[in-house]
């Protein structure tokens, strides 16, 4: 409430086009830009596969995660939300994603999972940090406070719509607890869905209404097509894909073009994220850090 909320900082100093913007688009949806990227499968796969001959396991997803955290140190415009037609700078930098709790069954339950990371992490802060908290929710009998939030929500006819309306009422305001939204995968900086790990396409995902996310990562299967090599001549390449929802009111297009400018260079040479940023940048009055984790779940891994 009047301009303080747990989990971000209100901005002022914006310029007033970018301003007016949730006045003239109040909800996510109305907010929605859609873009397609494809990228290098093979510049990737080969340092997944050098990274391997040192006994370090990296995933495509954990440097995709890793070059976005690059990019919000770089960027921090990036990582602000919006709420009741106002701005936020983010309190931390986080991802969320839907996981199977036994990846070798299909029918296996769902849960999601949000983590936080450090702006000065590198590609193997973020493995590890990603490792851990899968293993953390691995195995069906294991749930995490909002699989335990839904499930006793969802006992009583009637309360999950009472539940949920009063979160967003308090939400709204920011009168929201902090540890609460510490724990709702939907207040995160960017959430991000692998369905490269299941054979399907990428898809361009909704932003939710609910939350605070600002940008949706949907990976999908491989692709093949022909590209000119160094010589200028043909031969079959392998893609990535990727389909990226932004909401295009948390800052100009400059910002935006920066932020995916310095994401796609370190994902075209994921080297560049073995080690830390030489500066990070922050939003005035809003710096934050997180501890690094231990390698003991190194082992555990989210597949691409």
């Amino acid at each position: 409430m009047f301009g303080y909320r747990p989990d971000g900082r209100r901005i002022g100093s914006i310029d007033p086009i970018v301003r007016i913007t949730p006045y003239l688009m109040p909800m996510r949806c109305d907010a929605q830009v859609f873009l397609q990227h494809k990228l290098d499968y093979e510049k990737m796969a080969r340092y997944i596969a050098a990274q391997s001959t040192k006994g370090e396991k990296i995933t495509f997803m954990q440097i995709i995660v890793a070059a976005f955290v690059r990019a919000v140190s770089q960027h921090p415009e990036i990582n602000r939300f919006i709420m009741n037609k106002q701005y936020y700078s983010r309190k931390n930098c986080t991802v969320s994603f839907t996981m199977l709790k036994d990846p070798q069954n299909n029918d296996s339950p769902e849960t999601s999972v949000k983590i936080r990371f450090d702006p000065t992490d590198t590609i193997y802060d973020v493995r590890d940090r990603m490792a851990s908290a899968v293993a953390a929710n691995r195995g069906e009998d294991t749930s995490n406070f909002v699989d335990k939030l839904a499930k006793g929500v969802l006992a009583v006819p009637g309360l999950p719509t009472l539940v949920v309306g009063l979160v967003r009422l308090l939400d709204r305001y920011g009168l929201c607890p902090g540890a609460l939204l510490d724990e709702l995968p939907f207040h995160t900086s960017m959430f991000i869905t692998n369905n490269a790990s299941i054979g399907l396409h990428h898809v361009n995902h909704h932003i939710y209404n609910f939350g605070s996310t600002s940008l949706f990562f949907g990976m999908g299967s491989v692709e093949r097509s022909l590209a000119l090599d160094e010589e200028g001549k043909p031969r079959m390449k392998r893609w990535l894909p990727i389909g990226i929802t932004a909401d295009e009111r948390v800052c100009s297009g400059a910002h935006y073009a920066g932020f995916f400018a310095t994401m796609i260079e370190h994902l075209n040479n994921p080297a560049l994220l073995e080690v830390p940023p030489e500066k990070v940048y922050y939003d005035p009055k809003v710096e934050y850090h997180e501890p690094k984790v231990a390698k003991a779940a190194q082992g555990q891994s989210v597949s691409a």
